[in-house]
């Protein structure tokens, strides 16, 4: 068997084997992850830059990001200014999957003790899909009975 011996002097980075072997990943997405974790710490990670470095095009660094993300490798923050529009995305990059935070309800028992009186908590009602309701529901029999009573009658 050969043996490849590569002898670095510089320009090397030391990462997690953790991605590159995790078999719930594509090629793609574990090359993007290696080259993010071999970019310096201040580097501004956008969607086009990475796709000018990875001569790639911007849908699919996106797919490869929201693939990472969705595995735990990336978390996403979403910056916004005082009106509430997105102006930055920061990224956070971990070498092994990071669980995501519920987006759900907290967990605990409620504060019956205390309860908020000043701003109580609003539920919201359930929209679910409700039959429609015929008023003007026919009755068969009564049509037919109709039909007999006028027939006989001679006015």
């Amino acid at each position: 068997m050969a043996v490849f011996r590569i002898e670095k002097t510089q320009n090397y980075t030391v990462m997690s084997n953790h991605h590159l072997r995790n078999m719930d990943l594509s090629l793609k997405s574990k090359g993007l992850l290696s080259m993010m974790l071999s970019l310096p710490e201040d580097w501004n990670y956008t969607t086009r830059g990475l796709a000018k470095i990875c001569k790639e095009g911007t849908d699919s660094i996106s797919s490869a990001l929201k693939e990472l993300e969705r595995a735990g490798y990336i978390v996403r923050n979403r910056l916004r200014n005082n009106k509430g529009k997105i102006v930055d995305v920061e990224y956070v990059i971990y070498e092994t999957p990071h669980p995501s935070e519920p987006d759900g309800p907290c967990e605990g028992a409620p504060d019956t003790e205390h309860p908020d009186t000043e701003n109580p908590d609003m539920d919201t009602p359930g929209l679910e899909n409700r039959p429609q309701l015929n008023k003007d529901k026919s009755n068969p029999d009564k049509s037919k009975k109709d039909e007999l009573s006028t027939e006989g009658s001679n006015p």
